[in-house]
C-alpha cells in the first residue's frame, strides 16, 4: 500500500510550482472513499463559505473599544485620494483579524482577500464588495510607517488601556519582560545575543499584572537596554497613566534585568509609585545572609525536609544613591541551597508576602507573552526595516487586545474565561459558515452541529444589546 501511495504521490510533486496551469483545466469534481454503499464527491461549488465566521465577534469588540480606529486616526495618509482602493482603517482591520484567526503572514492576504467573513470585518459586503488588500498592498502599508507615527501608535495602546477601566483603579501592576525574537535574514538592528546564542530582537512586553491587559510592546535590538533607555520607557508610560489616574498606586515589577539604579531612583521620587524587582546576587549580599543560610542548612539536616526562610536586609550597591530594602529567600533541599534576592521600596509588606504574593506572581506575565508570541505569532518580524517590524509588532498587539477583551467580557464566568488565545481561536473563531448577501440583509448560516452553540448565542446577544439602535 505504501508503495502504491508513494507512486501516486509522484504525480503531485511540484504542482505548486506550475503557474501555467489554468484553474479551468483543473477537475471540477473529485471522488474520495465511499461511505457505506454511497460514493463521496467533492467540488468547489459551495458558494460564499468561510472557515472563520467567529472573527465577526472581534468586529463587535472593535465597535466597542475602537482600538483599530484609534490607530488609523494617527497614521497620516499621504496617498492620492483618487486612487485609494483600501483605506488604512480597512487594511488594519483586515490584517489584525487575519492575525487573530491564525493567518499571520502578509502572504495570507492574497489567499483571503475574497473571503466573505474578512470582507465583512473590513466593512465590505461579502459578495458584491470589492476584494481586500493584497500582499503587496499590505507590505507597502507596513513600510510607510514612520518613527513619529509609531510613537503615536504606542500612545494609542496606553490610552486604550486606560479607557478599559470604567473608574480609576486603586492599583495597577506594570509587568515588564522581554522575550527572544530570532531573525533569519538581515533585518535592521537585529544583533547577536550571547545569552540566546543567536541573532535576534528583544521585544519588550508590558502588561497589567492583575488583569493581563496589554499596555504596550516595544521592539528592541537584540541586546539588553541600559538604564537610561529603560528609564525613558518607564517614565513615558507612568507619566501617561498618572495624567489620567492621579491617585492610583502604580507598581513597577520585573526580574533582575530591570533593577536599574536610574529607574529605582526616579520611582523613589514619585508619589504612589513603587517597584518590586529581582536582584542579581553578589559576594557582598551572600556574605550578609550567611547566618540565614546556616540556619536553613541546620534545619534541613535535622528534618530532611525542604526548608525555606524569608528575611530582609538593608543593602546599598555602589551604583545606588541610597540603601534599599532587599528581600532574601533562602531555600535548602536535597539538591542544595538556593538563594534569591528581590529589591523593593514596599516598607510595610512582610518579606514572605512580598516575595511569594507580589514578586512571584510576575511569572504570570510569561503566559501573556506566550499568548502574544506563540499563539498570535508576534515573532513574524521578517521585514528589512526596523520601523516596519515595530509596526508588525503593534498589529499583533492589536490582535491581542481584541482577543483579550473578547475573552474578558464575552466569556466572563464561563469555563473559557482563562483559556489561551489558541483555544479561543479554535473554539470561537474557527467556525465554518455559509454567507448569503440578500437585497436587504446579509445572512450568516452557522453549522447546526456547532458544539458551543449556547455560549456563542450568549456572546452574540451581548453584542446585540450593546449595538447602537
Amino acid at each position: 500500500m505504501n508503495k502504491v501511495f508513494n507512486n501516486q504521490q509522484q504525480l503531485f510533486e511540484g504542482i505548486d510550482g506550475i503557474p501555467s496551469v489554468s484553474e479551468q483545466l483543473l477537475p471540477t469534481t473529485l471522488r474520495v472513499s465511499q461511505v457505506g454503499n454511497k460514493p463521496i464527491f467533492v467540488d468547489f461549488e459551495g458558494g460564499a463559505l468561510s472557515s472563520d465566521a467567529g472573527i465577526l465577534l472581534l468586529r463587535e469588540v472593535e465597535n466597542q473599544i475602537s482600538i483599530i480606529s484609534a490607530i488609523a486616526e494617527v497614521i497620516k495618509d499621504n496617498r492620492d485620494s483618487r486612487y485609494i482602493k483600501h483605506t488604512y482603517q480597512e487594511l488594519l482591520m483586515q490584517r489584525v483579524s487575519q492575525i487573530a484567526s491564525g493567518n499571520e503572514d502578509a502572504n495570507d492576504c492574497d489567499s483571503l482577500r475574497d473571503d466573505p467573513i474578512f470582507k465583512m470585518v473590513a466593512n465590505r459586503l461579502p459578495e458584491t464588495g470589492d476584494a481586500l488588500g493584497s500582499q503587496p498592498t499590505m507590505s507597502r502599508f507596513e513600510n510607510t510607517i514612520s518613527r513619529s507615527t509609531l510613537y503615536r501608535i504606542a500612545k494609542v495602546f496606553v490610552d486604550n488601556f486606560v479607557k478599559s477601566y470604567e473608574t480609576q483603579p486603586d492599583i495597577v501592576v506594570l509587568d515588564f519582560d522581554d522575550t527572544e525574537d530570532k531573525v533569519h535574514g538581515h533585518q535592521q538592528l537585529a544583533l547577536f545575543n550571547n545569552y540566546y546564542d543567536d541573532y535576534c530582537y528583544l521585544p519588550l512586553h508590558v502588561y497589567e499584572g492583575l488583569s493581563g491587559k496589554l499596555i504596550t510592546t516595544i521592539l528592541k535590538p537584540g541586546k539588553r537596554s541600559n538604564g537610561k533607555q529603560m528609564l525613558a520607557i518607564v517614565k513615558r508610560i507612568i507619566t501617561q497613566l498618572r495624567a489620567r489616574w492621579a491617585d492610583t498606586i502604580i507598581v513597577f515589577r520585573g526580574d533582575g534585568h530591570f533593577s536599574y539604579p536610574e529607574v529605582m531612583q526616579w520611582i523613589d521620587a514619585q508619589e504612589n509609585v513603587m517597584y518590586v524587582l529581582g536582584l542579581t546576587g553578589n559576594s557582598i549580599l551572600k556574605e550578609m545572609v550567611q547566618p540565614l543560610i546556616k540556619q536553613a542548612s541546620a534545619q534541613y539536616k535535622e528534618t530532611q525536609q525542604k526548608v525555606c526562610i524569608f528575611d530582609s536586609v538593608l543593602y546599598r550597591a555602589k551604583s545606588w544613591d541610597i540603601s534599599r530594602r532587599v528581600i532574601v529567600k533562602v531555600e535548602v533541599t536535597s539538591k542544595g541551597e538556593n538563594v534569591r534576592f528581590v529589591v523593593s521600596d514596599m516598607e510595610q509588606a512582610k518579606a514572605i508576602e512580598l516575595y511569594q504574593q507580589i514578586y512571584c506572581h510576575r511569572g504570570i506575565a510569561e503566559l501573556y507573552i506566550k499568548d502574544h508570541k506563540l499563539y498570535l505569532k508576534s515573532d513574524r518580524t521578517s521585514c528589512h526595516a526596523f520601523e516596519a517590524n515595530q509596526f508588525r509588532l503593534f498589529l499583533h498587539s492589536a490582535a491581542y487586545v481584541l482577543s483579550h477583551a473578547f475573552r474578558a467580557h464575552a466569556l466572563k464566568h464561563s469555563q473559557w474565561a482563562n483559556a489561551t488565545m489558541e483555544t479561543i481561536r479554535l473554539k470561537f473563531f474557527k467556525i465554518g459558515a455559509c454567507i448569503r448577501e440578500l437585497k436587504t440583509k446579509v445572512k450568516v448560516a452557522l453549522p447546526t452541529s456547532y458544539p458551543l452553540k449556547r455560549i456563542l448565542i450568549r456572546c452574540l446577544q451581548l453584542f446585540e444589546n450593546l449595538a447602537p439602535t
